[in-house]
């Protein structure tokens, strides 16, 4: 039964050709779609039925917000990215890509980081780049990125220069090799200005390393965390989460999580997308929102549960997920009420106050009387006591829907073309070329 159309690409050309959603005889939902070249595809989008996918994006706010200084559009969706005219969302998280060297071989990786002749941005072309996103409606919060970004020795600099450019909110993505190995690193990190690590986090074991990033790691990823926590800055744990790999692991992640906070701000799930590098084949059955959230609910014992979750507003509702819980003071979690204000509104500012209090643990607090500073003092417990789940389905060449794309607030930047949409910039065919990444 057919339930919806929508554009996406082939994954052999990336020629842009129609699809349908449609609920398959087992009662998920499916993506279908024919490249008159390349034959037809199927790919599950949805592990649940009909009244569950439609539930999901119930209360949607589904306006449009127009970038700052959109580019014409001239091919269409997905061609003109920069942001352009027909996109629907300014801009909340953006990445800047600092270098394409790595200190791991990952054989799953979205940059394909140590393939090419290794490459450091200039400072003076970091600066260009910042300049250009004030000019797209910055400030925007920046995750310094790679390749592995810790390869450089001039992150401090780069932070000044962004908070001289008017940047406040620095999120480095980091494997944490570095940072574990290194005396005194995280210290170096916490005075430049990071704002917090947002820190690839697999599992507690080497046998899932040893899959997904070539190296027992599991030792190497707890010492980054004791060494951050000794210097004060906060962590996320970023798994990147593959069928029969890990996704019977999310329960000891989260509990792992919850021992470490508030130090750990929380935990940021990213089901597996196939485009980069990616030694892993795609699978009949993906890991859609509905899956990854029936194991959080199974492996944590009903201490999580579905109905926790909500999906997101200023990105498409199929896009996300989110949970907030508070913590008591007798260990245990309460959540929060879902609110689509939580890094999920239309307007991707409020988005961006959002992310920056909740990941870094910092309350906006004000200067004045006793009063004051006692609600400050209440607020910024408030924040220290929450604790966040929330996940990502970043989208590929098989399942990529243009509706969910023009709502994409999590950008690349490209000193060339200006703001590209994530799953646009690391779009690849099935032979690894990429519409966008050099």
């Amino acid at each position: 039964m057919e339930i919806g159309k929508t554009l996406s690409v082939c994954p052999v050309c990336l020629a842009k050709i129609p699809a349908k959603k449609v609920v398959g005889t087992d009662g998920n939902i499916y993506m279908e779609k024919r490249c008159w070249e390349h034959g037809s595809f199927k790919t599950l989008i949805w592990e649940g039925d009909l009244d569950s996918y439609v539930n999901w994006a119930a209360g949607d706010a589904n306006g449009t917000v127009t970038p700052v200084r959109a580019v014409p559009v001239e091919k269409g969706c997905p061609y003109d990215c920069g942001l352009c005219q027909s996109h629907e969302r300014d801009g909340c998280c953006v990445l800047l890509e600092l270098t394409n060297r790595c200190n791991l071989r990952c054989p799953v990786c979205f940059a394909s980081a140590g393939e090419q002749t290794p490459h450091d941005l200039s400072l003076e072309e970091i600066g260009r780049q910042y300049d250009l996103l004030m000019s797209r409606g910055g400030p925007f919060n920046i995750q310094l990125s790679g390749g592995e970004p810790t390869m450089r020795e001039d992150l401090d600099a780069i932070i000044a220069l962004g908070k001289e450019k008017g940047f406040t909110f620095f999120q480095l993505n980091t494997n944490g090799v570095r940072i574990a190995k290194e005396k005194g690193y995280a210290e170096h990190l916490a005075k430049a200005g990071v704002s917090v690590v947002f820190l690839q986090f697999d599992g507690l074991t080497d046998d899932i390393y040893r899959t997904l990033r070539g190296a027992p790691l599991a030792q190497t990823k707890i010492q980054a965390i004791d060494n951050c926590k000794a210097a004060g800055l906060p962590v996320v744990l970023v798994p990147t989460v593959a069928p029969g790999v890990n996704d019977h692991a999310l329960g000891e992640i989260l509990r792992f999580a919850l021992r470490r906070a508030p130090h750990v701000r929380g935990v940021h799930i990213q089901p597996i997308s196939y485009f980069g590098r990616c030694g892993l084949e795609a699978p009949e059955v993906r890991l859609t929102i509905p899956a990854v959230l029936r194991r959080i609910e199974a492996q944590m014992e009903g201490v999580m549960k579905i109905t926790d979750f909500g999906g997101g507003g200023a990105e498409s509702p199929y896009c996300s997920f989110h949970a907030s819980y508070m913590r008591k003071s007798d260990g245990t979690i309460k959540a929060l009420p879902r609110r689509r204000s939580q890094c999920c509104c239309v307007k991707s500012s409020e988005a961006r106050d959002f992310v920056s209090q909740q990941w870094s643990g910092k309350a906006s607090c004000c200067d004045g009387d006793e009063a004051t500073s006692s609600l400050d003092a209440f607020l910024q417990q408030a924040v220290e006591n929450t604790f966040t789940v929330s996940g990502m389905v970043f989208q590929d060449a098989y399942n990529l829907d243009l509706d969910r794309l023009r709502r994409c607030y999590i950008c690349e930047v490209d000193t060339d073309r200006g703001m590209v949409p994530f799953c646009a910039y690391n779009l690849t065919d099935i032979h690894g070329r990429a519409l966008y990444r050099k």
